[in-house]
């Protein structure tokens, strides 16, 4: 494995900008460790090794000739297959959209490309983001880089392990409820979600709009930060876009670096008390906590007593959205066709389309979403979830008047063996327990790694007020900055 390919993002800008390296050469190191190791973990489902070499050259040419380099000028991303990309294939994981090319960028790609970021291709997923092991992929799963035999997280598991495989020093996914920081947690790396508007949905494939957020992956806090900076602001193409400036999430970064966390109160969820959690998980959480507190936090129990209805309120509110959203997918405009033989009508081919292209996790949702809509039960289901949503927002509201942020385990359990949930989907669902109520309400959350549980990863959550993404990012790096950066064994 090459030296580069260990190396942080803010440490690669630097080589690149001063010379002692080119981006050509880092992205040749990383392409490099994608062909060692992919096979085995499959973090990728197309690498784009002619654009992203042609990328890097665009940034040494930049710097031959004098041209200020922004931060991450040279730095290999990783892209989550949900974001489009211009003439690059995108099929959120699903047989739908196989092969297509979108013939438009995302605003976070276009983003990407103007930080001289090199894309070096997209990320396994869950199908459409509907999962949380990435086992839903219709391109087989991706695996965990401690444990090959277990799950990465979902549905953005393929950016965090190629994060933690060292394929890639920065990746992007998208959260809707938990698939950047879930994944983060059991991969070690570090996963942040953006407070809802604050990064761009435009060409975000859609699956719950009123809950997707894309946002920063990445192996250190301060990388994901400097990452949040480069794609996050307003963009006047998402409606749902906040026409604010980016809270100054570098600097906060910066400043928790120092290790002090002095003034800084910190609530810990207690109907988060560990119901339902290993007790290694949990073990390491304490310990997390007795930390925070000698970094001069003061910490303080928080009860939220409505989250504990997060999880049945954002499964009809999100299967609701998808059920709607993905009704665009018929065969007829783009993607998959199936059964057009001339003698069966478009409803026929419709069917048949949705029945090849659409996997078993989304057509349970679908069916789900739309029951939930139907009528005689949508007062009964979805209006009563949106009820639901709203008290777990006034929890939120109500615990901010107390603390800065609020903390809490990322997930229940590590990384489990792939195969050992896909038969229970409500075991699989629980993944996101302690995730969701941030998607229900907006705000930000960040994972951070913060031990080992019998070898494996566990994270921390730490969840702030909408718009106060800064604050998450000054308690991580604090964190980190105490206990350090977590590595996996050898592949």
């Amino acid at each position: 494995m090459s030296d580069l390919t260990t190396k942080t993002a803010v440490e690669i800008a630097a080589l690149v900008a001063g010379g002692e390296t080119s981006a050509v050469e880092v992205t040749q190191a990383h392409l490099d460790r994608i062909a060692a190791v992919d096979d085995r973990v499959h973090a990728f489902l197309h690498v784009d090794a002619e654009g992203a070499l042609a990328a890097a050259r665009a940034v040494d040419e930049r710097r031959a000739a004098g041209e200020p380099l922004g931060p991450l000028a040279g730095v290999p991303v990783a892209v989550k297959d949900v974001l489009a990309t211009k003439g690059v294939p995108t099929t959120v994981g699903s047989k739908i959209l196989e092969g297509w090319r979108p013939p438009y960028d995302a605003t976070i790609v276009e983003r990407l490309r103007a930080a001289g970021t090199v894309m070096l291709g997209k990320t396994n997923m869950d199908e459409f983001a509907m999962g949380s092991s990435t086992e839903y992929s219709a391109y087989g799963p991706s695996r965990n880089p401690w444990d090959l035999s277990r799950i990465p997280g979902g549905s953005g598991g393929g950016s965090s392990a190629a994060l933690a495989a060292y394929e890639a020093p920065l990746a992007i996914g998208s959260d809707t409820g938990g698939s950047i920081r879930q994944p983060g947690a059991v991969t070690g790396t570090v996963g942040a979600k953006p407070t809802y508007g604050g990064t761009s949905r435009y060409g975000l494939v859609a699956f719950s709009s009123s809950l997707d957020t894309p946002g920063p992956c990445a192996r250190t806090v301060l990388d994901a930060a400097l990452l949040h900076e480069a794609i996050g602001g307003h963009d006047p193409r998402d409606s749902t876009s906040i026409p604010q400036p980016v809270p100054d999430v570098v600097a906060a970064a910066k400043r928790g670096a120092s290790g002090d966390l002095t003034g800084v109160k910190l609530g810990i969820v207690t109907e988060f008390s560990g119901e339902g959690a290993e007790p290694g998980v949990m073990a390491v959480f304490r310990d997390t906590v007795d930390t925070l507190t000698k970094l001069g936090a003061e910490i303080v129990e928080i009860s939220c007593p409505h989250f504990t209805y997060a999880l049945p309120a954002y499964y009809l509110i999100a299967p609701s959205e998808c059920s709607s959203n993905l009704a665009r997918f018929d065969g007829v405009r783009f993607g998959l066709r199936v059964g057009d033989d001339g003698n069966r009508s478009l409803e026929e081919v419709m069917s048949l389309t949705r029945e090849a292209g659409f996997g078993p996790e989304v057509k349970r949702r679908i069916m789900i979403g739309t029951y939930a809509l139907s009528s005689g039960y949508y007062d009964a289901y979805y209006g009563q979830a949106q009820k639901v949503r709203t008290l777990i927002t006034r929890d939120f509201t109500a615990a901010f008047e107390q603390v800065d942020a609020l903390i809490s385990p990322t997930t229940p359990f590590v990384a489990f063996p792939i195969g050992a949930r896909t038969s229970d989907p409500y075991q699989m669902y629980l993944a996101d327990l302690f995730t969701i109520p941030t998607n229900l309400y907006g705000g930000p959350g960040i994972s951070v790694p913060c031990g080992l549980s019998d070898g494996l990863p566990v994270g921390l959550q730490v969840m702030a007020p909408t718009m106060a993404d800064d604050r998450m990012y000054r308690v991580a790096a604090a964190l980190e900055s105490a206990v350090g950066t977590f590595t996996p064994p050898a592949l």
